[in-house]
C-alpha cells in the first residue's frame, strides 16, 4: 500500500497527469492496494487514475478499478469522499461502469451513518443523487433511501437534504409518486429551522416548474402565487437570499404580463437587476461545490431576462405587445438553467402560453390597426428583407386572435340574453378566468368571496385591488450544451477580472457574448443547408463561405461579417438591441450592437496564414480595442480562418475558438477587454479526411 500511495502523492505534487500508467506499476500490485487507498487520504488520487483508465477504455487497470468502490465504503473523509466523487463523476464512462458498485457502497447502511457520522452520512447520499441524475444507475435504490431518510435528525444532516431533494424534483418531477414523497419531506423541513429557508426555497422552484408545465390557467396562476409567497417568505426569513427574491421578481414578471401591467414589469425587472448584482459581489470569491454553482450561463439568462421584460414594458405601453413573447419565453429558459446543475439537464414547460396568448390576443383586438399589420405581414414575407417572418406563428396567432374574436361576441351575446332574464349564471366559467389572469392573488385569498367582488368591479379595478392583495401578501412575510456551457463560464470568469465588468455593462455585454458562442457553435457545424435561409425552388443555394472554394468566387471577410450581422438580427436579442455597420473612432466598425447608451464593437477579419492566437492577436488586436476608446472598454473579434485544412490538420472545436484577451495602449491607464472568436473556412466535410 505505501508504494502505490507514495507514487500517487509523487505524480500529484509534480503535477503530471495522474494515471496508472504514470504510476510505473503492475496491474497486479496496483489491484491489490487499491481497496485500501480508496479508504484512505488518496482515494481522489487513485479516481483520478480510475477516470483516466475508462476514458482510454484501458481494460487491462479494470481489476484495480473494480477495487475502489469496495474501498470508497469505508472512508470516513467527508472531503476524500466528495472529491472522489467528483472525479468518477467528470468521466461519464467511469460513472457508467462503477455505478451499482459505488451505488451500494453510498446507499448500504445509510440510515444508521446520519446518527453516527451525519456530515459523511449527507455526503454519500450526496453522491447517489448525483450517481443517480447523470443515469449512471437506476435511482429506484435512492428514492427507497429518500422514503426512509427521518426529518428529525441530527442538523449536520438535514442542512444539506433540502438542496439535494429539489434536485431529485428537478429530475423526477413526473414521477408522482416519488415527487409527492419528496414534496412532503420538504415541507416537513419547513418546520425545522436548520432547513426551513432552503426548504421553503426547494418548494417555490417546484411550484414554479409545476406552473410553467401545467394544462389549465388557473392551475398556472395559483401555482405561481404559491411559488411567490415561498420565496418571499424565504427572503424575509433570511437575510441576503437572493435567489429568492430573484424568483419572487420572476413570478411576479409573469403575472403582470397576464394582466398587462406594464409599471408591474418593469419593478420586477429592476429588482431582478438589483438582486443579481447584490448576489455577484456576495458571493465574490466565496466557494462552493462546483456541481452545485449556478451556471454563468444561468446568470446570463437572468440578464437577458431583465433586458427582455425592459422592452416588454415599453411595447405594452405602445400596445406593441408581440416584442415581449420573447421577454417571456426567456423566463422558462431562464428558469431551466438557474436550476440546472451538472449533468441534469433542464426541462420545459407550457402553462406559459395559457397566460401569455389572452394578453396577446386582447391586445390585437383593441388594436385594430395593429391586427391590419399583422395580417399585411403573413401575406406578404417577401417584403421581410431584414429577416425572415415567422409566418407559422403569424397564422396560429391570427386563428387565435378570431377565436378569441368570436369568444367575445358570444359573451356579449350571452351577457345580453341574461339581461333580458333567461340566465344569470355564469355557465362557461369566464367570470372565474377573468380573476385568474387579472387578479390571482386576491382569487387565492379569497377564494368564493372573490367571485362576488370581481362582478361589481372593472378590469382595471380589478387590477388595483389585485396591486393590494399583492403587497399585503408580501408584507406578511433564479447544461445545456456541454461545450458551450464551460466556456461561457471560463469567459465569464475571465472578464469579471476587469473593474469595468459590473453592472449595466455586465448583463449587457455577457448577452452579446453568449450570441457569439452560439453563432460560433451554429457555424462549426458544416451542412447542406443554407446559412441564410431557405432558397426559392430551382435557385441556387447562396455562397457557403465556411466551405473549401470550387470555383471562382473566394470567401471574404464581408461573407462572416454578412452572417454574423444577420445572425443577430435574427436571434433573441432583436428587439432590444439596434446592429449596424458605422463610422467610429475614426475607422470602420464592422458591427455594432447597441444597448441604450452603451454599445459593443465586433471587428471582422480574415486570415490565411495562421489561425494561432498569439498571431492573430498580435494581428488585429490592437484595432478590435481601438473601438472601444469612447464606450465601455469592451469589444469582440471574430476572424474568418481561411488557413489549408488538410488530413492531418483538422479543425478546432467549439471550445477551443474563443477566448478573451486585453489590450493596453502604450501610456493608458485602461486595458481593453476583447473576446476573440474564430470562424472556420477552407473546409471541407468530416468524410474527406478519411479519403485516400
Amino acid at each position: 500500500m505505501p508504494q502505490l500511495a507514495d507514487r500517487l502523492t509523487e505524480l500529484a505534487a509534480d503535477g503530471q497527469p495522474i494515471t496508472f500508467p504514470a504510476l510505473g506499476l503492475a496491474p497486479d500490485a496496483v489491484a491489490s492496494q487499491a481497496g485500501d487507498v480508496a479508504a484512505g487520504p488518496f482515494a481522489p488520487y487513485l479516481a483520478e487514475a480510475v477516470a483516466d483508465a475508462y476514458n482510454r477504455s484501458d481494460t487491462q487497470w479494470q481489476p484495480a478499478a473494480t477495487a475502489l468502490p469496495e474501498g470508497l465504503a469505508t472512508q470516513h473523509s467527508v472531503l476524500h469522499l466528495t472529491a472522489t466523487m467528483d472525479a468518477l463523476l467528470h468521466s461519464p464512462a467511469a460513472a457508467k461502469a462503477l455505478g451499482k458498485p459505488l451505488n451500494a457502497a453510498l446507499l448500504d447502511g445509510l440510515q444508521d451513518r446520519i446518527e453516527a457520522a451525519p456530515l459523511l452520512a449527507a455526503a454519500r447520499l450526496e453522491g447517489a443523487v448525483r450517481l443517480a441524475v447523470a443515469e449512471a444507475v437506476t435511482p429506484f435504490k435512492l428514492w427507497q433511501a429518500l422514503e426512509e431518510v427521518p426529518t428529525d435528525g441530527p442538523e449536520d444532516f438535514l442542512e444539506r437534504l433540502p438542496r439535494l431533494l429539489g434536485l431529485t424534483l428537478d429530475r423526477w418531477a413526473g414521477e408522482d409518486t416519488f415527487a409527492d414523497t419528496v414534496r412532503t419531506l420538504l415541507q416537513q423541513l419547513t418546520h425545522d429551522e436548520a432547513t426551513d429557508v432552503d426548504a421553503m426555497c426547494e418548494l417555490g422552484c417546484d411550484l414554479l416548474r409545476r406552473a410553467l408545465s401545467s394544462q389549465d390557467i388557473g392551475t398556472v396562476t395559483t401555482h405561481l402565487v404559491q411559488a411567490r409567497h415561498q420565496f418571499e417568505t424565504a427572503a424575509q426569513a433570511e437575510e441576503a437570499r437572493h435567489d429568492a427574491l430573484t424568483y419572487a421578481a420572476v413570478c411576479d414578471a409573469i403575472l403582470a404580463f397576464g394582466r398587462a401591467d406594464a409599471a408591474a414589469i418593469n419593478h420586477a425587472a429592476d429588482q431582478i437587476a438589483d438582486t443579481l448584482d447584490q448576489r455577484q459581489a456576495w458571493l465574490h470569491r466565496t466557494h462552493q461545490p462546483h456541481w452545485l454553482q449556478p451556471r454563468r450561463s444561468a446568470e446570463i439568462a437572468w440578464h437577458h431576462l431583465v433586458l427582455q421584460l425592459r422592452a416588454a414594458a415599453t411595447t405594452l405601453q405602445d400596445d406593441a405587445w408581440m416584442d415581449a413573447w420573447q421577454a417571456l419565453d426567456t423566463v422558462l429558459a431562464a428558469y431551466s438553467a438557474a436550476r440546472t446543475v451538472r449533468p441534469l439537464a433542464g426541462g420545459t414547460g407550457q402553462g406559459l402560453a395559457l397566460l401569455v396568448q389572452p394578453a396577446i390576443e386582447d391586445g390585437f383586438l383593441r388594436q385594430q390597426a395593429f391586427l391590419a399589420q399583422l395580417r399585411r405581414a403573413a401575406q406578404e414575407t417577401d417584403q421581410h428583407a431584414a429577416r425572415a417572418f415567422d409566418t407559422a406563428t403569424a397564422s396560429t396567432l391570427l386563428t387565435a386572435i378570431e377565436t378569441a374574436a368570436q369568444r367575445e361576441t358570444s359573451s356579449a351575446n350571452s351577457s345580453n340574453a341574461a339581461d333580458d332574464g333567461s340566465d344569470d349564471d355564469d355557465p362557461g366559467g369566464a367570470a372565474l378566468a377573468r380573476l385568474q389572469r387579472l387578479a390571482p392573488t386576491l382569487l387565492l385569498q379569497l377564494k368564493d368571496q372573490a367571485l362576488g367582488i370581481a362582478g361589481t368591479l372593472d378590469d382595471q379595478q380589478l387590477r388595483v385591488l389585485e396591486g393590494f392583495a399583492h403587497d399585503s401578501d408580501v408584507a406578511r412575510l433564479k447544461a445545456t450544451d456541454p461545450l458551450i456551457v464551460p466556456k461561457l463560464d471560463q469567459l465569464m470568469a475571465e472578464l469579471s477580472a476587469h473593474p469595468s465588468f459590473t453592472g449595466e455593462v455586465r448583463r449587457t455585454f455577457s448577452v452579446l457574448v453568449e450570441q457569439t458562442l452560439l453563432f460560433l457553435k451554429s457555424r462549426s457545424d458544416i451542412t447542406r443547408t443554407n446559412l441564410f435561409g431557405s432558397t426559392k425552388k430551382g435557385e441556387p443555394p447562396p455562397f457557403d463561405y465556411r466551405r473549401k472554394p470550387e470555383g471562382d468566387r473566394k470567401p471574404v471577410e464581408a461573407d462572416l461579417q454578412r452572417d454574423f450581422h444577420q445572425w443577430l438580427q435574427k436571434g433573441p436579442l432583436h428587439h432590444v438591441v439596434l446592429v449596424e455597420p458605422v463610422d467610429v473612432g475614426m475607422g470602420r466598425a464592422d458591427v455594432m450592437v447597441h444597448f441604450g447608451s452603451l454599445r459593443y464593437l465586433t471587428e471582422i477579419k480574415q486570415d490565411a496564414t495562421d489561425n494561432d492566437p498569439q498571431y492573430l492577436e498580435s494581428r488585429y488586436l490592437t484595432q478590435a480595442a481601438e473601438y472601444s476608446n469612447t464606450n465601455a472598454p469592451f469589444g469582440q473579434l471574430l476572424v474568418l480562418d481561411l488557413t489549408p485544412k488538410d488530413k492531418t490538420q483538422g479543425n478546432l472545436r467549439v471550445d477551443e475558438v474563443a477566448w478573451t484577451t486585453t489590450h493596453r495602449p502604450r501610456g493608458a491607464t485602461t486595458a481593453r477587454a476583447v473576446v476573440v472568436g474564430i470562424v472556420a473556412g477552407n473546409r471541407t466535410t468530416p468524410s474527406a479526411y478519411s479519403r485516400k
